[in-house]
């Protein structure tokens, strides 16, 4: 295999960029690059050439079509063992290119702005740059692709180590993540498609797909999975519901429980001021009153010995006095939708205490529900916050002498929001909006009975 002798770079995140390319070059490296990516390159005192030097085109239609021309593509898929491929190179007048650097516009930040419609997401699908890492990909016998600022300093070391090549074992492992990178990006712009209004006539009318597929990057790895004998990792976009502001990273258990917390508080997104109290993803006291201060306080009371140490989420700005009654015991998250003037100096006192914003209306665009079972996943449709009570009468049967009154509907309403977020065997007691007790995780209905009594 030849050594490297010149590389494409193509990328929206330029971290590294200048680094990387200063050590290509102690290798006499020619860099070929486009737009923003080379005027960084050139500011850095590195010598570029244009990509339209290359093709003899240049950048087209406000820069969408950049790289996508056969001066680079052959140049990218031509295999160096075939000499009808070389020889096809030099009747065109292209030369081969040997490591292709580059990294796609962020569609996935993109499409989280609430005032981008469809038209200014589509602006941010990128072609040119899946199509050049794929070639390259492809034709990994020949060509080293690089997709990320992570895998700068193997590669650079592996080239000085190595005379300036790149060993087949690497470069099959840079097409693999190329593959899994450009399958993740088309994913995530199905993926986003599919939650906006404007495509929903265009289903197939089906709750659930026929084929069930789903690509996510990796967010972050985490201290260690459930258990500290495993590994743990975070895929996917959680940011885009809260925002931890305050705290050590969320671990695994704590990212399960924050979203235990986050599927109740839903609830009562209509309700008044609610505090809800979780351990361990169960619910152990929740309340409803005409203050958060006097919620927290019936919640509370509730269980006066599991909160230690759980989550405590609110429906609504956190004011000082009730963050002030929170503050009286130790709560490793406390997690609201906004806090009031002083709320966060208070809260951040204790170094421990994780505090987080959410984000409410954000989170029915997630319809689907999925479990892993041994060999496949277990896919349903979400479980959606229940209506109102006056939209549930309808559907209420009554058996027994005498009908609930209004307010025992209210109260039956209550208890039964709070048991749907209960592990089964679950009872719920409730009174006034609060609950008298919870029993949660039960082989028997009446041991859970018992326990909530």
């Amino acid at each position: 295999h030849s050594p490297v002798r010149r590389a494409l770079l193509s990328v929206y995140d330029k971290t590294g960029i200048v680094d990387f390319a200063r050590r290509l070059r102690a290798f006499d490296v020619e860099l070929i690059s486009t737009g923003g990516t080379a005027e960084t390159l050139r500011e850095a005192g590195l010598p570029v050439t244009d990509v339209a030097d290359v093709t003899g085109v240049p950048e087209v239609l406000e820069g969408r079509v950049k790289t996508l021309h056969p001066a680079l593509h052959a140049g990218i898929l031509a295999r160096r063992s075939h000499e009808e491929d070389m020889d096809a190179l030099d009747e065109h007048g292209y030369a081969p290119i040997d490591l292709v650097v580059g990294n796609l516009y962020p569609f996935g930040t993109a499409a989280q702005d609430p005032n981008l419609d469809v038209d200014g997401m589509m602006e941010y699908v990128d072609i040119g740059g899946p199509t050049m890492l794929r070639a390259a990909a492809k034709n990994h016998a020949h060509v080293g692709v690089v997709i990320t600022p992570r895998q700068y300093d193997r590669v650079a070391d592996e080239l000085e180590q190595n005379d300036g090549h790149l060993s087949l074992p690497t470069r099959r492992g840079l097409a693999q993540s190329a593959f899994a990178h450009t399958t993740a990006y088309d994913q995530l712009i199905s993926d986003q498609l599919s939650r906006r209004p404007e495509f929903e006539d265009a289903a197939d009318g089906d709750s659930l797909p026929h084929t069930f597929e789903t690509s996510m990057m990796q967010d972050r790895e985490l201290r260690y999975g459930e258990n500290s004998h495993q590994e743990g990792a975070l895929y996917g976009t959680p940011w885009r519901f809260f925002d931890k502001i305050h705290g050590k990273d969320l671990s695994y258990n704590n990212l399960i429980d924050t979203s235990s917390a986050l599927a109740l508080i839903d609830e009562f997104r209509n309700a008044g001021p609610t505090c809800a109290i979780l351990k361990h993803t169960n619910p152990c006291g929740v309340a409803t009153a005409d203050t958060l201060e006097a919620a927290w306080h019936r919640a509370f009371a509730t269980d006066t010995q599991s909160p230690y140490g759980g989550i405590v989420i609110v429906n609504q700005a956190l004011d000082r006095a009730t963050a002030e009654a929170i503050d009286e015991i130790f709560t490793e998250i406390v997690i609201a939708p906004e806090f009031e003037p002083g709320v966060l100096d208070l809260l951040t006192k204790r170094e421990r205490r994780r505090v987080i914003r959410h984000r409410a209306a954000s989170r029915d665009s997630d319809r689907l529900d999925v479990r892993s079972v041994l060999g496949g996943l277990l896919v349903q449709t979400r479980d959606p916050v229940l209506p109102p009570v006056a939209q549930q009468r309808e559907r209420w049967e009554v058996p027994t002498a005498r009908a609930p009154t209004d307010d025992e509907q209210a109260d039956l309403d209550f208890a039964w929001r709070v048991a749907k977020h209960v592990k089964s065997n679950a009872i719920v007691y409730a009174r006034d909006r609060t609950t008298l007790g919870v029993g949660a995780g039960q082989m028997s209905r009446i041991d859970a009975s018992e326990l909530a009594v």
